[in-house]
């Protein structure tokens, strides 16, 4: 007879190993040190959860937890240039017709840039 469910220890397994499994790794250069600091920009200095919610899932702007990017393919590099730069009013594409100024109109460093985006990408790849 043929079994319909899967035995515990394939319960088992799947549960412990999936989500490394799935899990994808982190761009080139970037550090779970990165993504950790910018989740606290994101939440702080870095403005970002005035508009796109506190933990991303888009208000003003457009959520950053799912896959969906409305500006490039959402690479890291692609990030760090949207967030440096900013989204400008002719390239806007979200539902609210807000622009996003270039730092989301902080004045985090470089490096700050960095970090958020390692953590934007971070959230945007399942994290």
């Amino acid at each position: 007879m043929k079994q319909i469910f899967p035995s515990v220890g394939t319960l088992f397994l799947v549960l412990v190993f999936a989500p490394s499994a799935y899990a994808q790794s982190l761009p080139s250069g970037v550090t779970d040190a990165m993504v950790t600091e910018g989740q606290q920009i994101y939440a702080g200095a870095g403005l970002c959860a005035t508009c796109h919610g506190p933990i991303g899932e888009g208000f003003i702007g457009p959520s950053l937890i799912d896959a969906e990017w409305l500006n490039g393919e959402g690479t890291y590099d692609q990030i760090v240039v949207a967030i440096t730069d900013g989204v400008a009013q002719a390239d806007v594409k979200n539902a609210m017709g807000m622009m996003m100024p270039p730092r989301g109109g902080s004045s985090i460093t470089d490096d700050q840039v960095k970090a958020l985006a390692a953590y934007v990408w971070k959230l945007s790849n399942g994290g």
